[in-house]
């Protein structure tokens, strides 16, 4: 019997890339109901940061990024989804890491404190 084990809708038939970006928009959603502004801000998952010049050890390889509003272009804030996954374990490790950075992230681009923007930031 050829097909799919699971149909789409399931989370078993979600890739890691995929199951990484729900993650990260769980944790936009769950910031959104507090900052309504985040609608206007491009949240992006990419495999890993560029190095441009720069090298990188273990300790010091970025989890995320933001890029300030410029030209016409929103706000941009990404999380690397290799460098989270190494450093997490589980599901709800990787989740409450995500989280993190998207926090860290957001107040960079609003130029606010990480508690500012989730009262509940490093709690976890």
């Amino acid at each position: 019997m050829r097909g799919p084990i699971a149909p789409p809708q399931v989370p078993l038939a979600a890739s890691r890339a995929e199951a990484f970006a729900d993650l990260v928009q769980d944790s936009v959603e769950r910031l959104e109901r507090r900052w309504p502004q985040l609608a206007d801000i491009d949240f992006l998952v990419l495999e890993v940061p560029r190095l441009d010049g720069q090298s990188w050890n273990d300790e010091a390889v970025p989890l995320g990024g933001s890029i300030p509003a410029r030209e016409g272009r929103p706000a941009r804030v990404v999380v690397y989804r290799r460098p989270v996954e190494i450093r997490t374990k589980g599901r709800d490790e990787r989740a409450a890491l995500v989280h993190e950075v998207v926090v860290e992230q957001v107040a960079e681009v609003l130029g606010l404190t990480p508690e500012t923007v989730d009262p509940r930031y490093g709690e976890d």
